[in-house]
């Protein structure tokens, strides 16, 4: 049966906006519409924590955040403490697992794998680091992964810094991980914009994922 996932690309919007998306192509999904949605967009500044707490990896106050115009939002994703901003590519990969494998160690896996070979057509190279999810170029992170999964649905997923300004993360412990920084492919010298990237990393995920995308756009 051919797996067909359906990419919305919504451009620059809030994280509650982000939800609501998620949660309408949870709907389609679930219902048998489609195996999967894939979402990417950026985010306006916010600074989210996950199921792995993260509230006490935040060096920032909540009114210096509110003054500063980032939001904070406490989700159901796996995780710790992380942030978005303009600049950084975040992937809400809805996927119905039954149509790959029941199996959520397999599926952060296989988004470690699109991100890794993504950022190898521009010279990175970048892969898994022994107890932390996401990937690394070194020390450094380069993207960071936290998913849920209901009923073999999945939720959240990826974001990687592509020129973002990373100084948004000295306002917290990134994924609680103090002796390790992060990093983006602008801070390592690639050049290629954000819709560059948007485009090699939906090439990546679909011979990942062995699934053919169909595109729309969302206005």
């Amino acid at each position: 049966m051919t797996r067909t996932i359906l990419v919305i690309q919504p451009g620059l919007v809030s994280y509650q906006e982000g939800l609501e998306l998620q949660q309408q192509a949870r709907r389609r999904v679930a219902d048998g519409e489609l195996a999967g949605v894939l979402i990417l967009l950026e985010h306006q500044p916010v600074i989210t924590a996950g199921r792995g707490g993260g509230r006490e990896n935040l060096r920032a106050t909540l009114s210096g955040l509110q003054a500063e115009q980032i939001a904070f939002v406490e989700t159901d994703r796996g995780g710790n403490i992380t942030c978005h901003n303009p600049g950084q590519l975040v992937g809400y990969p809805v996927l119905n697992l039954s149509f790959w494998q029941e199996d959520v160690h397999w599926y952060v896996e296989q988004l470690e794998e699109v991100l890794i070979r993504t950022v190898a057509k521009y010279g990175i190279v970048a892969g898994r680091k022994s107890r932390y999810t996401g990937v690394w170029a070194g020390n450094r992170k380069l993207a960071a992964i936290g998913v849920s999964v209901r009923r073999w649905i999945t939720g959240h997923g990826f974001a990687l810094n592509v020129s973002n300004d990373l100084s948004l993360f000295q306002q917290i412990i990134p994924c609680g991980i103090e002796e390790f920084g992060v990093t983006s492919l602008r801070a390592a010298g690639v050049t290629a914009s954000l819709t560059e990237v948007t485009h090699r990393l939906m090439i990546e995920f679909t011979t990942v994922f062995a699934a053919a995308l169909q595109k729309t756009k969302e206005e």
